[in-house]
């Protein structure tokens, strides 16, 4: 008996003729591959300041990837701005910049404009993704891209950030773990979308073997020209008077619409981008299935302030500790509800 291929090369006979061949794709690969490698890596920097762990360009292009990732950020930004107290030292516009920045990227960066002698007079928003820490401590850069980068006035930008297990330079965002399923989400969807678009979801063979006129060809090629396109919904008849039975068969060809499990791969991902967020299901307008129900959504907004906007709220509190002056006030929940 012959032995088995190895992985990768073809399992065929030297005298197979007419035998079935079959061939593998390759050696397996394990699924956490060489990340741990770059777990180990400290954020690289220019000898100024240092780099991201992450592309910034990429996580701002993934803030509306899918519509409850960018909906649960945009929740807790305005819950956050709605309960700012407006005897604080930044404005509401500030400060909702500030706290989009921190939820998308998982830093957020304020500068403190001060008056002549030297206090704290206002805070001012500077954008995560062109700011950067400097090497030296203390120090930050404003890095515009293709302009040149310029250095902040010393111990002027204060950085809040979520923290990271694998450095201390950068932030990352909490809902990393569910990026791969809001990718997956909009993969899904622009699937479907071109599905549509060009025809194929009415794709089929008109598979012909009886005796035909071939006037009655052309009249029936003309008819098949006539449903593509927008009107790939219409039906034919066909009418062949001396034809035998089988003679004129349809074969479907794109069956892939019924086989992809697109709404199996939307609540899956959609499942795994809340649970990352953690925002109640009746918070973003999310219908119940049939025959069930959310609960209250006013318990559940009362819940989701207790364990999600009152944590959030403490973070941009070390503004404060920075500062060694109360610079961020919030109202209480009854005075923000009211």
């Amino acid at each position: 008996m012959n032995q088995l291929p190895t992985f990768g090369a073809s399992a065929t006979r030297a005298d197979a003729g007419d035998a079935v061949q079959a061939f593998t794709f390759g050696d397996p690969e394990p699924a956490i591959g060489g990340r741990q490698l770059l777990d180990m890596l400290e954020c690289w920097h220019n000898g100024e300041w240092y780099e991201p762990p992450l592309p910034l360009d990429g996580l701002a292009r993934a803030f509306r990837v899918s519509p409850h990732h960018s909906s649960a950020i945009m929740l807790k930004r305005n819950l956050l701005v709605a309960s700012l107290d407006p005897k604080s030292l930044i404005t509401r516009a500030e400060f909702g910049k500030m706290v989009q920045d921190y939820l998308v990227f998982g830093n957020a960066y304020v500068e403190v404009k001060r008056n002549t002698f030297r206090d704290p007079l206002r805070l001012v928003h500077s954008m995560a993704r062109y700011t950067r820490r400097g090497v030296v401590d203390g120090q930050f850069w404003w890095v515009p891209g293709m302009k040149d980068a310029l250095l902040f006035p010393p111990a002027s930008v204060v950085q809040v950030m979520q923290p990271d297990v694998n450095q201390e330079i950068y932030g990352v965002p909490e809902y990393l773990s569910a990026l791969q399923s809001a990718l997956l989400n909009e993969a899904a969807t622009l699937f479907r979308r071109r599905y549509y678009l060009n025809g194929s979801h009415a794709g089929y063979i008109l598979y012909a073997t009886g005796e035909i006129d071939s006037k009655d060809t052309d009249a029936l090629k003309e008819a098949l020209r006539q449903s593509k396109g927008p009107g790939n919904f219409k039906n034919l008849f066909v009418h062949a008077p001396n034809g035998k039975e089988g003679s004129i068969k349809i074969m479907p060809i794109a069956e892939a619409g019924a086989k992809d499990e697109f709404l199996g791969i939307k609540n899956a991902t959609q499942a795994d981008v809340m649970a990352a967020h953690r925002v109640p299901p009746q918070l973003l307008g999310i219908v119940p299935a049939q025959g069930s129900a959310f609960g209250n959504p006013k318990d559940a907004t009362a819940m989701f302030f207790e364990l999600e906007i009152y944590p959030l709220q403490t973070a941009f509190l070390e503004i404060n500790d920075r500062l060694g002056m109360q610079a961020v006030k919030f109202l209480e929940r009854a005075t923000a509800a009211a």
